[in-house]
């Protein structure tokens, strides 16, 4: 789809500068995404419809923002962030990809550590978010469990129910493992997590330095990123151990994964029908 030639106009208002080439990308299923080149700088811009997700490239940059302040793991300069009468779009700086060597894994294990590292008074984040293109609340709580019942797995389970791709069994194991999750794990403080940390949303440059992308923050379990990687693959051996050396998980964490994976899972359910329920039922049948 074409961009609309008063958004080009927009940004080179802003930027000060002519766009002479405009190539497509591909962007998932949410925003339309293109690389635009000036006569000497290249740049990554994400456009969508504003009204279907109002706030969603504001959220982004603030969360970007949260990330960079830690100055642990670089992320992609937000250069504008507006919208036109119509659309929604972010600019941000190109990237150019490199290989994910040694080097990189073990870079993005540490670096990921040592976001974790950053803390909060409480689980939750000063603003609710998306998750994909579902919103995502996080309202503050004193407990990980508490936050983790009422923030993630109760609104999506509500939606699911909604769209009857549960079971009323299906419901009645997700009241029983609310009662049970206090006892599963050992609260620690709240950590800044990227909160959508699959291998998509990481790139390593051409000089092998990790940068994360599209995140969904919050302060919580850090565990919860850690379940995210496992979830579709893309991470190595070398992120984990890169990651256990700079900033060891509690005892029994490979046991956990399943149960924070249980909030992905049920946002896929979500977005993309029951096609993922029976990986849901599963993770869900080891722990009730």
């Amino acid at each position: 789809m074409p961009i609309a030639e008063r958004l080009i106009q927009d940004i080179e208002i802003k930027l000060g500068k002519s766009i002479i080439n405009i190539t497509p990308l591909s962007g998932g299923s949410i925003n339309r995404v293109y690389s635009l080149q000036t006569a000497m700088e290249r740049f990554v811009l994400k456009v969508n419809n504003r009204f279907n997700f109002p706030g969603m490239f504001n959220l982004e940059a603030q969360g970007l923002e949260i990330i960079c302040s830690t100055q642990t793991i670089a992320v992609p300069e937000v250069l504008i962030q507006s919208e036109t009468d119509t659309e929604s779009y972010l600019l941000m700086e190109w990237i150019t990809p490199g290989n994910t060597t040694q080097k990189a894994s073990e870079a993005l294990g540490e670096q990921l550590a040592q976001m974790h590292r950053h803390t909060s008074h409480s689980f939750g984040f000063y603003t609710d978010n998306y998750m994909g293109s579902l919103r995502q609340s996080n309202q503050l709580h004193e407990r990980w469990s508490d936050f983790f019942i009422d923030e993630r797995l109760k609104p999506m389970v509500r939606i699911a129910q909604t769209k009857q791709l549960l079971t009323n069994n299906d419901l009645r194991l997700f009241e029983l493992l609310y009662q049970k999750l206090p006892g599963l794990f050992t609260e620690e403080p709240p950590a800044l997590v990227h909160g959508d940390l699959w291998s998509g949303n990481y790139m390593i440059d051409a000089h092998e330095k990790p940068y994360l992308i599209d995140p969904a923050d919050s302060y919580s379990n850090r565990e919860f990123d850690i379940a995210m990687t496992t979830l579709f693959g893309g991470f190595d051996k070398t992120f984990y151990d890169a990651y256990h050396a700079s900033y060891p998980l509690q005892t029994g964490w490979q046991r956990r994964l399943k149960l924070w994976n249980l909030y992905p899972l049920l946002v896929h359910v979500n977005l993309f029908g029951g096609t993922y329920t029976n990986q849901l039922r599963e993770c869900l049948a080891s722990f009730v």
